[in-house]
């Protein structure tokens, strides 16, 4: 099983591109700017996106995926979210003035697209990939997720602020390898980090010491502009746990 990542930036510009990975090659987890760069073949492939949240930059390309391939499958892309995702993607996104509601068309019983529900703690088999949302703590209702291949485990948090629920269950993971955490905003934008509900490095420091695994540790959303001072701030204060920066086109193998 093999986990590549498309985006992992808190923006855009130049090669920088929003969350979104792909495990295998049918299934996305998140849907960011990323997934431009695939060609219409690897889109056509796609069967299951997993959301951790309704952040654009995590759902920006679920209506132009659909809308490209849709016509060219034999049955719909299938996303799943919790159900306040589900509720804000009807409401705001596909709902005919935003976008077209691609559960609807072609036809109602031959839809592009369809929603299915998940839950907190509750393993999604999809053949021998397992996929469990995991507590997040945002601004919106989220989650992160473990992705297991039996043999392995990573987490992904994301967005997430200080939050206990995660850990109790992380630490629990015996075969957890990798662990990519957040980290927005550096450290004089902390006020902004608390009110916006992300992490700056102090706050990572502080959540990584409730953390009891051993597990290679990987910085994503990184907002642009602010990087490499992010990176130098978070080896100043959780340099012990050597997490390094999540790039595009790397590739975990579970």
């Amino acid at each position: 099983m093999k986990l590549r990542i498309l985006g992992c930036s808190g923006g855009i510009g130049g090669t920088l591109r929003t969350t979104a990975m792909l495990l295998d090659e049918d299934i996305l987890i998140d849907a960011g700017t990323g997934v431009g760069d695939l060609s219409i073949d690897e889109l056509s492939r796609i069967d299951h996106v997993f959301l951790t949240h309704s952040h654009l930059d995590h759902v920006t390309s679920i209506p132009f995926l659909v809308d490209t391939v849709g016509w060219m499958r034999d049955k719909p892309l299938t996303v799943y979210a919790i159900d306040p995702t589900i509720e804000i993607l009807r409401q705001h996104l596909f709902n005919w003035k935003l976008w077209p509601d691609f559960t609807q068309i072609p036809e109602p019983s031959k839809p592009f697209l369809r929603y299915q529900a998940i839950s907190i703690g509750a393993t999604v088999s999809v053949g021998k990939r397992k996929i469990t949302p995991l507590p997040a703590n945002h601004v919106v209702p989220a989650v992160g997720f473990q992705i297991d291949s039996g043999d392995a485990s990573l987490v992904f948090t994301g967005d997430t602020t200080t939050n206990d629920a995660l850990w109790k269950v992380v630490n629990r993971i015996e075969n957890l390898r990798y662990l990519l955490i957040e980290t927005a905003f550096c450290n004089r934008e902390k006020d902004l980090a608390v009110a916006s509900k992300h992490l700056c490095p102090s706050l990572l420091a502080a959540e990584l010491q409730k953390f009891t695994r051993q597990a290679d540790i990987y910085i994503t959303h990184l907002k642009p502009g602010e990087v490499e001072l992010t990176m130098r701030e978070i080896q100043e204060s959780a340099g012990q746990w050597n997490p390094r920066m999540l790039e595009n086109n790397h590739v975990f193998e579970l």
